[in-house]
């Protein structure tokens, strides 16, 4: 196991490395995700979003890349240390707001396989990068630089709903082998799309569990005990149910979503 400095936290980790490999070219870094909207848990990650003055070459993303490779998820150098994800979003990108937004780069441990493979995160178009802007701005919660919202647009709420069901499809290709995670973005889309708010995934599962039918209440249920750390990661006794609750959650976020116009 690599060593670190005695006192240093995961974050600090993850700022060295940035501030190291970007330098001036950093304006801010914000944190969003669960440490923002609610507080940290078992499962969560460590979420940060890095605000640029100019796109990261080549050279800088694969230094990132083997840098997070060597201090996130199972690599961690501290028990108490967790996947990270980090995005890097370039400041003319966003501001003037324009939809979809311009993803400059991403690094998550989902992506750990592909990564280690040689994969570079590219720049992309990202839909779903309008709901974090929007959690990071209205939680304003800077690490390093000005406040987030001297920094960051105001999202539209209408394009945070539309990203969130724009996030759909995608999600159910993912609904096996990611089964906790998958539900818990649904009740989280079907949370937003109903009453405009940004929630932590286990609140968006507790209001989401409240309007479910009972034959569709078991699968949240687990999931939401997954991300809690109550239970274990399994789902052989609910396999068969994890479509016709994703297929009804689904149906309710669209007709919410044609509701809200």
């Amino acid at each position: 196991m690599a060593t670190h400095p005695e006192g240093l936290t995961q974050t600090d980790d993850v700022l060295q490395l940035v501030a190291g490999i970007l330098g001036e070219a950093v304006v801010g870094t914000y944190l969003h995700g669960s440490a923002v909207l609610g507080r940290l848990r078992p499962g969560s990650d460590l979420d940060l979003l890095v605000v640029t003055r100019r796109t990261a070459t080549d050279a800088e993303r694969r230094a990132l890349v083997a840098g997070l490779l060597a201090i996130s998820g199972r690599r961690r150098l501290r028990p108490d240390d967790r996947p990270v994800e980090l995005a890097l979003v370039v400041e003319g990108d966003v501001r003037p707001w324009r939809y979809p937004p311009m993803l400059d780069f991403l690094y998550g441990e989902w992506l750990r396989d592909g990564y280690e493979a040689g994969m570079l995160p590219t720049r992309e178009a990202a839909p779903d990068l309008a709901i974090l802007l929007a959690q990071a701005r209205a939680a304003d919660r800077p690490v390093t630089g000005p406040p987030a919202r001297s920094v960051l647009p105001e999202i539209p709420p209408s394009d945070v709903r539309r990203a969130s069901v724009e996030g759909i499809p995608g999600l159910l290709e993912d609904l096996e082998p990611d089964a906790a995670n998958v539900i818990l973005a649904f009740a989280r889309i079907w949370t937003t799309v109903v009453t405009g708010e940004l929630r932590a995934k286990d609140a968006a599962a507790e209001w989401a569990l409240e309007r479910l039918p009972d034959r569709h209440r078991p699968v949240l249920a687990r999931a939401r005990d997954v991300y809690l750390g109550t239970a274990e990661d399994r789902w052989g006794d609910l396999a068969a149910d994890l479509r016709p609750h994703a297929d009804h959650v689904i149906a309710e976020i669209r007709r919410a979503d044609r509701d809200a116009g």
